[in-house]
């Protein structure tokens, strides 16, 4: 008889701020079974009924209905969730714990162990050999680091929201792409191909988007009337969506960036001197582990090449990750080991 019909299972979620991922696996090996994924679960920003709903489906698709009384232990790694250090009473842990236990009770899932974690832990162990101290980079939407000790964070670096901080992150990046479009509008800026990608972005009319060509050479004109209506209709479209909606547009700046565009190769540029900047100030030990991810510096990031460029003379072993949820299923294992 197949002994794997009677092993236990454990789910580790990576609960990020622009999508959920869920992983299915074995408690004894934690070998991948299956993986769900649904929208965004950031703890501070997405509405509880909503948080909810988003890891109801990723589990629903990562663990099937005749696996679920199966699973022993559930680990979430929440963006907008402190560490747990900081205590149960954090109102991120709260609100993720909180949605966390309804979506297991509506998929029936009775696990023993439940734990809730900040998506800095469960990213740091997410590197092989899930280790225990070292430093992690978050530059997904938002942007925090993190010195690790003992798979706790100790200090941190970053990480202040889409309003005061988030230096690097995606949102960032969004920002200085509208930010250089209107400049370029106005004629405070360089002419750049971000400005006709971003005002396609948010639905502009065509008749008052920038040529094609703009930004690709000072020969092509935008006449004032075009300019004048192009920042008329950009200001409103921007402003009638939630702000961290903003980061949508850092996908833009990286293909005019492979297009050779200046302004959108400076843009990256500062991003990731600012991310460097964000590592230094934890005061790296030569040659300690950095773990990074999200959707800027996981495997293949557009920013995962100059950051590790500016973080060259520190001699850290950078190890990029796609995401925390294979750290979050060796948590989950760790931590029903040890309350058995």
């Amino acid at each position: 008889m197949n002994s794997d019909l009677n092993q236990g299972l454990v789910v580790g979620l990576d609960a990020g701020g622009t999508r959920t991922r869920a992983l299915l696996a074995h408690l004894g090996d934690g070998r991948a079974l299956a993986e769900g994924a649904s929208g965004p679960a950031n703890a501070l920003t997405v509405p509880g009924p909503d948080l909810a709903d988003h890891l109801t489906e990723a589990l629903a698709q990562a663990v099937p209905a005749p696996l679920r009384g199966r699973v022993v232990a559930v680990t979430g790694g929440f963006a907008g969730a402190g560490h747990q250090g900081q205590g149960a009473d954090e109102p991120g842990r709260v609100r993720a714990r909180t949605a966390l236990s309804t979506a297991l009770a509506r998929l029936g899932i009775g696990a023993a162990t439940v734990d809730v974690h900040s998506d800095i832990e469960t990213t740091f162990a997410a590197a092989p050999g899930h280790p225990a101290d070292g430093l992690v980079l978050v530059a997904g939407t938002g942007a925090v680091a993190a010195r690790i000790a003992a798979r706790a964070p100790t200090a941190t670096s970053g990480g202040d929201g889409w309003l005061l901080g988030d230096d690097g992150s995606g949102f960032w990046i969004g920002r200085a792409a509208v930010r250089a479009a209107l400049r370029a509008a106005d004629g405070r800026g360089a002419a750049t191909v971000v400005a006709r990608a971003v005002g396609q972005a948010l639905g502009l009319p065509p008749k008052v988007l920038p040529p094609e060509s703009y930004g690709v050479t000072d020969a092509v004109a935008w006449s004032t009337t075009a300019r004048t209506a192009y920042r008329a209709h950009l200001l409103p479209a921007v402003m009638d969506r939630p702000p961290v909606r903003l980061a949508d547009h850092a996908p833009l700046v990286v293909r005019a960036a492979e297009e050779k565009d200046a302004v959108a190769a400076e843009i990256l540029g500062e991003a990731a001197g600012a991310l460097a900047e964000t590592v230094t100030a934890l005061a790296p030990r030569p040659g300690e582990p950095l773990v990074v991810t999200g959707g800027l510096l996981a495997p293949h990031g557009p920013l995962l090449s100059p950051l590790t460029e500016r973080l060259a003379h520190l001699a850290l072993t950078v190890t990029p990750v796609s995401d925390g949820s294979p750290g979050a299923v060796a948590l989950a294992r760790l931590a029903h080991g040890a309350r058995r």
